[in-house]
């Protein structure tokens, strides 16, 4: 068992906090203008968010938009981002989930205030608990989870009370503490909110604030055998962090008036009893009167991002894990190669807005193709090779060209690549009767080789059963970088790797895991496993440029006329490198 407060990030005094970003008052969206409000009208001295994931899976792309709402906001405004882990139930919960998620906030770019567990709030959350009962606001409950949904009513009709809603204080108080002790079964009672049963709003309707759950958890061990429900535990949590705006997605729209029920009711700003339990735990208690503010999911077409259905890909071995680079998971998609700027990118373009929407993959796919384009190193590589031999160049042959590391950013300098008589290109990049329009290697037909020349096509070389193995091609002597006869007019050009000093590797050629835009459709009686896309990936053996078997893992590259590709962040080694296909270089996919 840990604690929590000794692994926090960072706990800047208020006199270091940093001065709010320029970049606040670039971006208009409705909380951010509702934080610039409050800032001016004296109402918060400093902003405070937070991050708030339950550890019982890994973080999906949907949580890139709440990582980057919730730190960004608080860096824009020169305020402070919590990391707290919603573990409130421990069932489902693992420590391996806790490690990944702190792993991927920081790959993201951002770093936490502080770093809490709603488990380090269990005493508080308790007292908190007595106290609404002596005042009347809760009550022990015998009823079955049965019971209750048959009580609690439909949408258009009134629920009923529970026939033990009027216990006296005395007697919820010594049945809590028994649940707290551990007299009674799992399920057998809970202790509820006592509010109304004919409300519109169903989260009104007496809602649990404890159950009894008999769980080892990860932090506390088993000291408890009863667990705070999660509106309870979340915004008490956030009034004990002094959290100034609780942002959250839509579907809790309709529990903001149980949240700022609890945080009401139990006012933990004027009883300094209920929070004691923090002193002794060196925990601050930072009081506020929380905002909860909602905005729309995000959401894209081609994915599923329900923890339970990564869960079962990820179990019933249709997937090779969280990380799989086919899957949603920010662990998966970092191996897949997306950078954090690119999900930033991502996040400004899609915006912050109050209506849920199903947006199109082509949006995050754009990002990282426009965030790669900028960035990322151009190298040569054949994916499908076929051997072509310049016949009038001496055996063993060899030379090495200089190229610009990148066109568009002379900064990143040159790299030389080995030129040889024996080259590989892409099988594509020939055709023996070539279709309409085809601008590439034919026999007879002239193309340029990339930086080296003008090759022309003398002999397609096939083997006994008719397969085309190499190419016998002549380079033109005088078309060589730099030569008068460099500027020749061709069709077309081509890319190529030294057969001789070309470095064999293993590429995975990704794609989407499903087959249809909205693989959560259940018509014609299928399921989303139902849509899964046999094709999502495919391993070849190709040939890459010295320069690119040397990359470090997760370092970018495109691959030129072919795509961008991520050096596998756990396989790739020197000398045996793995690389993953990120994206194309255009939206081509054959599915859509």
């Amino acid at each position: 068992m840990s604690e929590p407060s000794a692994t926090a990030a960072s706990d800047a005094p208020a006199s270091e906090k940093k001065a709010p970003d320029a970049s606040a008052s670039e971006k208009k969206d409705f909380i951010r203008q509702i934080v610039r409000e409050d800032l001016a009208s004296g109402k918060h001295a400093a902003i405070r968010t937070r991050f708030p994931p339950e550890p019982n899976g890994y973080l999906h792309i949907g949580h890139a938009k709440a990582i980057c709402l919730d730190f960004g906001i608080a860096a824009e405004f020169g305020g402070d981002c919590n990391l707290r882990l919603d573990d409130t139930n421990p069932a489902k919960e693992d420590p391996e989930y806790v490690v990944a998620i702190q792993d991927d906030v920081r790959w993201l770019g951002f770093n936490w205030h502080a770093l809490r567990h709603a488990s380090d709030y269990f005493d508080v959350l308790y007292l908190a608990a007595e106290k609404l009962i002596r005042q009347g606001d809760a009550f022990v409950c015998d009823l079955t989870p049965e019971q209750v949904r048959e009580y609690r009513g439909t949408l258009t009709e009134p629920g009923r009370n529970s026939p033990y809603r009027d216990r006296s204080v005395e007697e919820n108080l010594d049945l809590f503490r028994r649940m707290r002790a551990g007299e009674f079964a799992d399920a057998s009672r809970t202790l509820r909110a006592k509010i109304d049963m004919a409300s519109g709003n169903m989260n009104l309707r007496d809602p649990a604030l404890y159950r009894i759950k008999h769980v080892e958890h990860q932090n506390t061990g088993n000291a408890w055998p009863i667990y705070p429900m999660y509106d309870f535990a979340h915004s008490l949590s956030d009034a004990v962090e002094g959290i100034t705006h609780s942002l959250c997605t839509l579907e809790f729209e309709d529990h903001r008036p149980l949240y700022d029920w609890c945080v009401d009711k139990v006012d933990l700003a004027n009883s300094p009893a209920l929070v004691a339990p923090l002193t002794a735990k060196g925990l601050p208690f930072e009081a506020a009167k929380p905002r909860q503010i909602e905005f729309s999911r995000l959401n894209f077409n081609w994915l599923v991002m329900s923890k339970r259905k990564l869960l079962q890909l990820v179990e019933s071995g249709r997937v090779d894990g969280w990380n799989d680079p086919r899957m949603p998971t920010l662990q998966g998609i970092r191996r897949r190669g997306y950078t954090p700027s690119a999900l930033r990118l991502m996040v400004d373009r899609v915006g912050i807005s109050k209506q849920n929407s199903l947006l199109d993959i082509s949006i995050l796919e754009g990002a990282l193709r426009d965030d790669l384009d900028a960035h990322a190193p151009r190298r040569m590589a054949v994916i499908d090779p076929l051997k072509v031999v310049l016949t009038n160049l001496d055996a063993g042959f060899e030379e090495s060209l200089a190229f610009a590391n990148h066109p568009k950013d002379a900064t990143q300098g040159e790299r030389q690549i080995p030129f040889s008589r024996e080259l590989w290109i892409e099988r594509e990049d020939f055709a023996e009767v070539p279709p309409p329009g085809f601008k590439r290697l034919t026999v007879g037909g002239d193309v340029r080789l990339r930086g080296a020349g003008i090759v022309r096509c003398d002999e397609a070389v096939k083997d006994a059963t008719g397969n085309i193995v190499a190419l016998h091609c002549t380079l033109d002597p005088d078309s060589r970088p730099g030569m008068e006869g460099a500027n020749r007019k061709v069709k077309g050009t081509i890319h190529w790797v030294s057969a001789t000093q070309g470095v064999a590797a293993e590429i995975r050629l990704y794609d989407r895991l499903f087959t249809v835009a909205d693989p959560d459709s259940e018509s014609d009686g299928k399921t989303y496993v139902d849509y899964l896309n046999p094709d999502s990936r495919k391993t070849v053996t190709g040939y890459v440029e010295p320069a690119a078997a040397d990359a470090a893992p997760e370092q970018s590259f495109q691959f030129e006329r072919t795509g961008y590709f991520v050096a596998d962040r756990y396989d790739h080694k020197p000398g045996a490198p793995v690389f993953n296909r990120s994206v194309t270089l255009r939206d081509t996919w054959a599915g859509k």
